[in-house]
């Protein structure tokens, strides 16, 4: 046994004797424990559905992971030559199953899964069979191909990959470059949407629009939710620059469903609309939200939809931005519907409660545990860890916030950190497991200069970070209402929800 593997040891049987002291004062730090030795089992964030509560056919998890371990060897998300001539040449050899059904695309920067869920739910209660594509996923690599509203098994996740592949290895050869991981993930998709049959498929591109892999469909209705600064290396450093990127997205003849976006960004989308014949309905002009209040669970709304104004609807999400999220949602849906200018009619209203009072959008706002109150959210960007700062003053009120931040290399930290300044009392600065992980002594060097040094901790490991901040969190109760915010990555978020044996 190397000095490595000894140190590592003996670090595991100190975090479980701290546990076993703490236990007696609050049992759900076991629920921490018994997640860490999870996550230590699977050397890091969960790469299949591990929940307890679910066991699944070894054979079945071995045949898993040898396809994500084969997807892993391809270039990651990260890593991209921007074309869709490979995945096009994918879908050519596969008989173009992406034309097999009507598409709802859905592009921006931030709320893009959140809508697209919303979207999903909406579809799902008017009775139609749905497909879903988002990225990157939560836990389980399954959660990306989703039908009906939920995540497609491990064996069928395993015979579309293996249904596909000699087909994948056609065009590998033929072609400069392997197709990547996200390309292969999308052609998984698309076949699998075909085969199911669906009725419609809610498609979340993967980064940009133009020459993202999921623009091989002919989206009917193109939704572009708010544009901000992100992956600026790739898309551009304006929100006018990655509009044009994003913008890719609008084809002849459909209709956009715009969120309020940066000026630039709205020009740049409203000329393309312009160019290819789409029609546009705009967020605060053709629908909106018209009153939102503060619900226990989530929040009660009214919202103006391209056919009407539908009230009393009960939304289980936090904040503005999750309001905002379910008027687009909304209007997409009623766009798919062909409701608009010309026929202005509104969908029932009983099944659009029925479709928002069922959405769950997990690592969103998402709240893990009470007393303290824990809440996960998978802010990663400025834009997105301002609106979460103001929906978790807004929802919860709590008179003192402990933050765990961990962050990807290469994003704007200082950015995200400063949003969050203002409403962390505390900070414990962390790591994931991610080999795209940004170090926690990297992370406390510039949350240091943001918070102080008397406001910044530093633990390596997100078991003890979360240990640490609820700690914390318990000091503080004679101030009141104590919580813990926990953020930085989604990738953070599905380990934490891991350890707090959510999933």
């Amino acid at each position: 046994m190397s000095e490595q593997q000894h140190e590592s040891d003996d670090r595991s049987d100190e975090f479980d004797e701290i546990v076993a002291k703490e236990t007696d004062r609050d049992p759900d730090l076991a629920v921490i424990e018994a997640g860490s030795r999870t996550l230590r089992a699977h050397g890091g964030a969960p790469q299949g559905d591990q929940a307890p509560s679910r066991p699944q056919d070894p054979e079945v998890e071995r045949a898993l992971r040898e396809v994500e371990q084969e997807l892993a060897g391809r270039w990651g998300e990260t890593k991209l030559e921007p074309s869709v001539t490979r995945i096009e040449a994918l879908m050519d050899l596969l008989g173009a199953p992406q034309r097999a059904y009507p598409s709802i695309h859905v592009t921006g920067t931030n709320g893009k899964t959140s809508t697209a869920r919303m979207i999903e739910a909406l579809l799902v209660a008017f009775e139609l069979r749905t497909g879903r594509y988002t990225s990157p996923h939560v836990q389980s690599i399954t959660e990306r191909i989703s039908l009906d509203g939920l995540p497609i098994s491990h064996e069928r996740f395993v015979e579309t990959y293996h249904d596909i592949k000699p087909y994948v290895e056609m065009v590998d050869a033929a072609q400069e470059y392997r197709l990547s991981f996200f390309e292969v993930l999308t052609g998984m998709a698309y076949a699998a949407f075909a085969d199911a049959p669906v009725d419609a498929a809610v498609i979340e591109v993967g980064m940009g629009g133009s020459w993202d892999a999921t623009n091989v469909i002919d989206g009917s209705v193109a939704v572009i939710t708010p544009i901000s600064l992100d992956h600026t290396d790739r898309l551009g450093s304006t929100p006018g620059e990655i509009a044009q990127e994003k913008g890719g997205v609008i084809k002849q003849g459909a209709a956009v469903i715009l969120a309020q976006q940066p000026v630039d960004a709205a020009q740049v989308l409203l000329k393309k609309a312009v160019e290819v014949d789409a029609t546009v309905a705009r967020e605060g002009m053709e629908f909106g939200v018209v009153s939102r209040e503060v619900a226990v669970g989530g929040q009660r709304l009214t919202l103006r939809g391209l056919g009407g104004e539908y009230d009393d609807l009960f939304l289980p999400l936090y904040g503005a931005h999750m309001a905002r999220n379910a008027a687009v949602a909304l209007a997409a849906v009623e766009a798919f519907f062909g409701i608009g200018a010309e026929h202005a009619r509104p969908l029932d209203v009983d099944t659009v409660r029925k479709a928002f009072a069922s959405v769950s959008s997990p690592g969103r706002m998402e709240v893990v545990r009470r007393s303290p109150t824990v809440v996960l959210d998978a802010a990663h960007n400025p834009a997105g860890a301002l609106a979460t700062a103001e929906a978790v003053t807004e929802s919860f009120g709590f008179s003192r916030l402990i933050g765990v931040v961990a962050a990807s290399e290469g994003k704007d930290v200082r950015g995200v950190l400063e949003a969050f300044e203002p409403i962390f009392a505390e900070v414990v600065v962390t790591e994931n497991t991610s080999h795209r992980a940004m170090g926690a002594d990297e992370l406390a060097a510039v949350a240091v200069e943001v918070f102080g040094t008397d406001r910044v901790q530093v633990e390596s490991r997100l078991d003890d970070a979360l240990e640490a901040a609820i700690t914390l969190a318990e000091e503080e109760a004679e101030f009141g209402g104590a919580g813990v915010l926990v953020t930085g990555s989604v990738i953070t978020v599905g380990e934490a929800r891991l350890l707090f044996k959510r999933g």
